[in-house]
């Protein structure tokens, strides 16, 4: 038997009265969801335990199967394992979004507001251009930049400590003044990269071509080194990670899962797709994977853009170019398999952030396949009956792992 995960990264939204009071997942066209839950077990999970943040971090562990209870320690760490940065156990990493600040004429800094936390979807090349200009000045002991994906980096502070930090998500279109570090080497830090980002050559060329400078590094997320139980030893299971996002990555280097490398895999909206699903395909059917886990960031993305149009067309994209395909190869192959398919969280339009509330999920298996009525989506998922209030007890249900204690 085969395992795959397809995630769509806070795909679970809010009831619209823009899509007369259905939610984005059961308003997009999803043609091969809508054939696969009338054979499939549809239910809600909480992914987010009581107390805790709702961020991709703690609930893409729980999906994985661990407790973020017992195993996170903070959500920088772990992308700074996917980029092999070397962290010792008195390291603290820290996410380095590279943001875009409004840029009024003679607003001090901590008047200045969070426009778009991912900078227009930056490229890698070109954000990567702007952080080593950062840091050719601020690179010194005991901070060190590395270099991720997108706006996406990484700040480690030797022998540091683990500074309340506040997401640029979380407070988009406010002013910064209240969230900024209390530590003051940090706040000088993002302080002096904005002064250093603004006049960049890179910035003044995404103004003329009308894309958002990401003009400003933003701090956040900051841990402690992880480690978590191998996946292989836990479930018996070849594991192997497809996604673009550095997080998921270090989910899957912390767990001892292998990570496949998509050319043109970007966390946007026009991600590829295509590859992605191919990865999965070759890995179960050629090369001796027992589980893929397909991570797609595109939904998510959209979410915090408050942008329906552009969500609705992530999940008819995650739908047409990953499920549908995906179904298609590995009946094809004839290999036995089963399917999950869910979010790691909601991100509601209405507020363009995380949210706790619980998601809803599909479990579709090829040797079993059931009869009923439902489509996939928040509304009917709850109506099922169906609940697993613990989220990393489904991943053993998934994998069909009875009468073990849970790690």
């Amino acid at each position: 038997m085969k395992y795959v995960v397809v995630l769509g990264d806070g795909m679970a939204d809010e009831p619209l009265s823009r899509l007369n009071g259905k939610t984005p997942l059961s308003y997009a066209k999803t043609p091969a969801l809508d054939v696969l839950s009338k054979k499939s077990e549809i239910g809600m999970v909480s992914t987010i335990p009581e107390g805790m943040k709702p961020g991709s971090d703690t609930a893409n562990l729980s999906v994985i199967g661990y407790d973020p209870r017992k195993y996170y320690s903070g959500r920088s760490p772990l992308e700074a394992l996917s980029i092999g940065v070397p962290m010792k156990d008195t390291d603290i990493a820290m996410r380095c979004n590279i943001v875009t600040l409004s840029e009024e004429e003679g607003i001090p800094f901590p008047k200045r507001r969070i426009l778009d936390h991912s900078s227009g979807e930056i490229s890698t090349e070109d954000c990567s251009i702007l952080l080593h200009a950062v840091m050719e000045e601020m690179d010194k002991d005991p901070y060190h930049f590395y270099v991720g994906t997108s706006y996406r980096h990484c700040l480690i502070w030797e022998n540091g400590r683990v500074e309340e930090l506040t997401p640029p998500h979380d407070v988009l279109g406010r002013e910064i003044a209240p969230y900024l570090p209390s530590d003051e080497k940090l706040y000088k830090m993002m302080e002096r990269s904005y002064e250093i980002l603004k006049d960049h050559p890179v910035n003044a060329e995404r103004r003329r071509n009308g894309l958002n400078p990401a003009n400003c590094c933003w701090f956040w997320g900051a841990g402690t080194r992880p480690a978590l139980p191998s996946f292989r030893e836990k479930t018996g299971k070849k594991g192997i990670m497809i996604s673009a996002v550095d997080l998921l990555k270090g989910i899957a280097v912390g767990a001892g899962m292998d990570v496949a490398e998509v050319e043109g895999a970007n966390g946007g909206l026009h991600t590829n797709y295509e590859g992605k699903t191919q990865a999965a395909v070759d890995a179960l059917t050629r090369d001796g994977y027992d589980f893929a886990y397909i991570h797609v960031e595109a939904p998510d993305e959209m979410g915090h853009q408050g942008s329906l149009e552009k969500k609705l067309k992530a999940i008819e994209y995650l739908d047409s170019r990953v499920i549908g395909p995906l179904v298609s190869a590995l009946d094809k192959s004839g290999e036995e398999y089963r399917l999950l398919v869910m979010p790691d969280h909601p991100t509601p339009i209405r507020i363009r952030t995380h949210t706790s509330e619980n998601v809803p999920y599909l479990i579709y298996d090829s040797t079993n396949q059931q009869k009923n009525d439902w489509n996939y989506n928040e509304a009917e998922a709850i109506l099922s009956g169906n609940y697993i209030p613990e989220g990393y007890k489904l991943m053993d249900k998934f994998l069909e792992i009875k009468h073990k204690n849970h790690l």
